[in-house]
């Protein structure tokens, strides 16, 4: 017998299930992101906040091995959608600053050091 009541066996399957919806939603905001839809993204990001919150409740004690699975694969899926969304800020500055002839014109402004 492995000693796990059947609350936490449930839970555990409740957590890999929302791992799993978190899983889908970061692979339509990389669809979205992959066509520029704007609204796409827009209800990705909505969704991917949501899910945030419901998981950050949860916290992180006592995951399980699939669960820790499912958290990797989920950062992995993240992090490309983030350089994704990174390539596609850099290519809008720079075909901005080409139309405008002047590199940094849409730059971020950086941070003063003192």
């Amino acid at each position: 017998m492995s000693g796990r009541t059947s609350s936490q066996t449930s839970g555990g399957r409740r957590l890999a299930d929302q791992l799993r919806q978190m899983l889908a939603v970061l692979e339509s905001e990389r669809q979205a992101l992959a066509a520029l839809d704007v609204d796409a993204l827009v209800l990705s990001t909505q969704d991917k906040h949501g899910l945030c919150a419901v998981l950050e409740a949860r916290g992180a004690d006592g995951l399980d091995a699939e669960c820790r699975t499912l958290v990797e694969a989920a950062r992995r899926k993240n992090e490309v959608n983030r350089k994704v969304r990174n390539l596609l800020a850099a290519n809008v500055a720079a075909r901005l600053d080409a139309l405008t002839a002047s590199p940094g014109t849409y730059a971020a402004p950086q941070a003063q050091r003192v």
